[in-house]
């Protein structure tokens, strides 16, 4: 297998380092990562100005790549500039989780939702910030789970978050961080901060959130087709899914 490494926290991730150690026992492994942080930039990409492209070393031997864009376009230009072949993309490891309504901000599922659009698979890792130790800790039983389950022969992408004491695995969808927004005026400059109220999901059986809240690794099969196919069956009209 040819596994593409990409983040969202940059190149200087100590955490993209640990994924691609880790990925090593699983197949080829490259990395082409932001020079720069690109958190929150979701499925951004840049195509007004100029991308630098640099070769780069993390103390690994594979292929390393740097660009001044984001996760979504560190995918593009291993495909459209450096013409590499690759079958996943493996996102992260995320300093922070992404859950709920995380899942539209994120870069780092950004980059596995660009990989499919380019036809191939993808798996974003995050965990809580500064664990992404738990992550690797786990990751032979999570790389296991997949392959048992044959996940990604059902589909290409999926969502993978790691609490700080994980009892066990499940299967999620999509909940709700239900977080507590505050655009904070601090000397003059507006800044959005807040925190998750995940307790407050903790009735959504089966959600991400949930499984975060519960202490369980939560595994969530997501699509970018945005289509709700509920309003065209409404009106008859007829697709194919």
């Amino acid at each position: 297998m040819k596994i593409l490494i990409t983040n969202d926290d940059s190149i200087k991730s100590i955490a993209l380092l640990e994924l691609a150690k880790a990925a090593k026992n699983y197949g080829e492994v490259f990395i082409v990562a932001p020079s720069d942080e690109q958190s929150g930039k979701s499925h951004g990409i840049d195509i007004k100005n100029g991308l630098e492209l640099t070769k780069a070393s993390v103390g690994l031997d594979c292929d390393t790549y740097t660009l001044t864009s984001t996760p979504a376009d560190c995918v593009r230009a291993a495909v459209f500039a450096l013409k590499r072949d690759f079958d996943i993309v493996f996102s992260g490891i995320n300093t922070g989780l992404n859950v709920g309504e995380d899942i539209a901000y994120s870069g780092t599922v950004a980059a596995i939702s660009e990989a499919a659009m380019l036809g191939k698979k993808g798996i974003a890792f995050s965990a809580y910030a500064n664990d992404h130790n738990t992550l690797i800790k786990y990751f032979d039983e999570i790389m296991e789970f997949f392959k048992t389950n044959k996940l990604l022969e059902y589909n290409d992408l999926y969502n993978v978050n790691v609490p700080r004491n994980p009892k066990g695995i499940k299967l999620t969808k999509q909940g709700s961080t239900h977080f507590d927004t505050r655009f904070d005026n601090i000397n003059g400059m507006y800044y959005q901060l807040g925190n998750p109220r995940h307790e407050m999901d903790k009735d959504n059986e089966n959600s991400d959130v949930f499984a975060i809240y519960n202490e369980y690794i939560s595994i969530t099969p997501l699509i970018n087709d945005r289509t709700n196919y509920e309003i065209l069956k409404k009106f008859n009209i007829s697709y194919n899914k």
